[in-house]
């Protein structure tokens, strides 16, 4: 597939987005004060064997614990956690999953080092084992390709490799270059290793730039734009060394428009935060994130352009299968992904709707895996989670509504007051009381509730004063005893 690359940096952060047929599909951001975790390699220590959950807490120096399971400890071959490690054990391990939300980064003892064409794992036990990445499929090309890799591995090789689809078109010059650096690399870590005390970073993986040459760029994209003139150097230096094939494509752009502006990328960025996305047709999303799941409802908004009303379904949810396989992409959503498709009376349609999103989930990085319609019309489906969220990137709880998405009416924070306003009668016996509150509040005070506010006065027999305070919330309020 044919890509566009922008790389838009400053200081304190760098963006990337994906183009391709004239659309944002994916965007990547790394902030420089809290850079993401994974394939970082550290000397960590155990702080708490769980054998009811067969699972552990390791201290690894973040904030938060990091977790393991017992199925992520090299070696476990069935044997219980319990048996394998223990409370205060130095362990080697690598971060498999960024923090998310209340939960710590998830780890494993199976190091695994990636190069360009080539994916380095020293620890594992079946030495001289070479896998074949499964996006090659033709039996021939797989038993070359690992022919040719295991004629350079040196007699004293120790570890295993995985071989990435890019080292189907490098030269065997190049494959020994990047196995060479690998095992450079392992080398250092498991130097470090013998002499650092715990916790330790002992590796950190690429910088955003640096990995999206590495893992992203292929010789299919058509270019590598990058808005600064220093990391553009740099970017060149990195690619000459690891991708000279690429090395041509890296473009410095010196344009007068930003360059996310130039491709429309900032609108692209503000509308992935919407619970809302229009289709072209006239139908729409609703996409709710919550920590544990994602739900996609799709509808038929304005569409009325097919001949029955039948076949507007059918052609707003095939719109919506090719729109929510790209909303997953620009919104990095993880997890458990459960989609409302409009419901489709015929069988044929449903297959049709669902070839439609297994098609354009193909082009996903990023593994995914579908179920086919429930007995209730939905469709549960499953993308891997490594990094927090688009939205979680750049946006944080509202501190109006706590997260909730919704507020109290004016009306019910009124209720809410004057039943306040009793209990603190009985309790404390004040002179009088003074309400604090929104503007909205005071207003319906004044207004409608006016007739509430003097009864509740008479009944305590004490004046009851009102001040609007113009930075409360809706939803925030004082009342103050005099």
């Amino acid at each position: 597939m044919n890509e566009e690359i922008l790389i838009n940096f400053t200081p304190q952060e760098t963006r990337v987005a994906l183009i391709s047929h004239g659309e944002v599909q994916e965007l990547l951001i790394e902030r420089a004060q809290n850079r993401g975790y994974v394939g970082n390699v550290y000397l960590g220590k155990v702080n708490r064997v769980l054998p009811g959950m067969q699972s552990a807490f390791v201290d690894i120096g973040l904030d938060k614990s990091a977790f393991i399971h017992v199925a992520d400890i090299h070696s476990s071959q069935d044997t219980p956690i319990e048996k394998l490690i223990f409370d205060g054990q130095t362990l080697l391990v690598q971060v498999l999953k960024d923090p998310l939300g209340s939960k710590g980064a998830r780890l494993t003892t199976h190091i695994s080092i990636p190069g360009r064409n080539l994916v380095y794992l020293p620890v594992d036990k079946k030495d001289g084992q070479i896998g074949i990445s499964q996006k090659i499929t033709e039996e021939k090309d797989r038993e070359e390709l690992k022919n040719r890799v295991r004629m350079l591995l040196p007699p004293s090789f120790q570890g295993s490799l995985i071989v990435r689809t890019s080292a189907a078109e490098v030269s065997g010059a190049e494959l020994e270059e990047d196995l060479h650096f690998l095992q450079l690399s392992w080398q250092k870590i498991h130097q470090q290793s013998q002499k650092l005390p715990t916790p330790a970073l002992l590796h950190q993986d690429l910088n955003l730039m640096e990995r999206v040459m590495r893992d992203i760029a292929e010789q299919s994209t058509t270019q590598i734009r990058i808005d600064s003139a220093e990391n553009y150097k740099k970017l060149r230096e990195f690619s000459q060394i690891f991708m000279p094939k690429l090395l041509d494509k890296v473009i410095l752009y010196r344009g007068e428009r930003p360059l996310f502006d130039l491709y429309n990328v900032e609108s692209e960025i503000n509308l992935a935060l919407n619970r809302r996305v229009n289709l072209k047709s006239g139908g729409y999303l609703i996409i709710d994130q919550t920590e544990s799941m994602t739900t996609i409802d799709v509808n038929t908004g304005s569409y009325i352009g097919a001949k029955t009303f039948v076949d507007t379904i059918y052609k707003t949810n095939l719109e919506a299968a090719k729109a929510i396989a790209r909303q997953l992409r620009l919104r990095n959503l993880g997890g458990i992904i459960i989609v409302d498709f409009i419901d489709m009376p015929t069988l044929e349609h449903q297959s049709a709707v669902l070839a439609e999103l297994e098609r354009s989930l193909a082009i996903d990085r990023t593994k995914t895996a579908v179920n086919p319609f429930s007995s209730l019309g939905l469709v549960e489906m499953t993308r891997k989670r490594t990094r927090e969220s688009l939205a979680h990137q750049l946006c944080q709880v509202c501190t109006t509504c706590d997260g909730k998405g919704e507020i109290k009416t004016t009306q019910t924070i009124c209720y809410e007051i004057l039943r306040e306003i009793v209990r603190e009668h009985r309790q404390f016996n004040p002179k009088e009381f003074r309400i604090v509150a929104a503007p909205d509040v005071i207003d319906l005070f004044l207004e409608e509730q006016s007739t509430f506010l003097a009864e509740l006065s008479d009944f305590i027999g004490k004046p009851i004063l009102l001040r609007a305070e113009a930075l409360f919330s809706q939803e925030h309020y004082d009342i103050v005893l005099l």
